[in-house]
């Protein structure tokens, strides 16, 4: 048994290697979509955030909708010296209810994203729940893909959110779909700090 093991991962090393050995890098930094229902998307791409910063990468953040409450990753990036953040959002659209207004400010954090993923100062920019702007139609998906065409050749983005527009997801690089399987806010638990926010 032990050998039929070690052979099987011998074989799947071999495999592995010469895989790894056919990849190429594309010499530019990639374009990364987090959307779908399930919980997650932010989070995912804050973590991202953390291994740029290990590598001693520069990132910038721009965050549309959420406005200006307190989140534990806020808090922790913010202060960090190798990072810029800017929360442009004046909230959820439930709560400004003021459609003019969100269109301004996601206008306006567009145009410090593209100023961000434009200028060469930084390997990483998140642009934070950005699909749910294009999803209320306050910025257009062309208008985005246009910003990243004119990005940066070192600058990899990172755009959140549900509903990202088809295509998006068929420009990025990378698309990953939350899917919510359970949520405790169903079972009428209130968000806890330092888990969801």
């Amino acid at each position: 048994m032990s050998d039929d093991h070690k052979k099987k991962m011998q074989e799947r090393q071999t495999e592995q290697r010469k895989r790894v050995s056919e990849l190429q890098d594309p010499e530019k930094g990639l374009v990364l979509v987090h959307t779908g229902a399930g919980k997650g998307k932010s989070s995912s791409a804050f973590g991202v955030a953390i291994r740029a910063l290990g590598w001693k990468q520069k990132v910038g953040v721009v965050q549309f909708i959420k406005g200006k409450w307190k989140t534990g990753e806020r808090l922790f990036l913010e202060s960090m010296e190798e990072v810029t953040w800017h929360t442009m959002g004046e909230g959820f659209t439930w709560d400004t209810q003021d459609k003019e207004r969100d269109i301004a400010a996601a206008q306006a954090a567009f145009s410090k994203g593209r100023e961000m993923m434009a200028s060469g100062e930084y390997d990483l920019v998140i642009m934070d729940e950005i699909n749910i702007a294009m999803r209320y139609d306050y910025i257009s998906v062309q208008d985005v893909i246009a910003g990243l065409d004119a990005r940066d050749k070192r600058t990899g983005v990172i755009l959140t959110g549900r509903d990202a527009k088809p295509e998006l997801c068929e420009y990025a690089d990378l698309v990953t779909e939350m899917t919510e399987v359970k949520h405790p806010f169903k079972a009428g638990i209130k968000a806890q700090r330092g888990v969801d926010y």
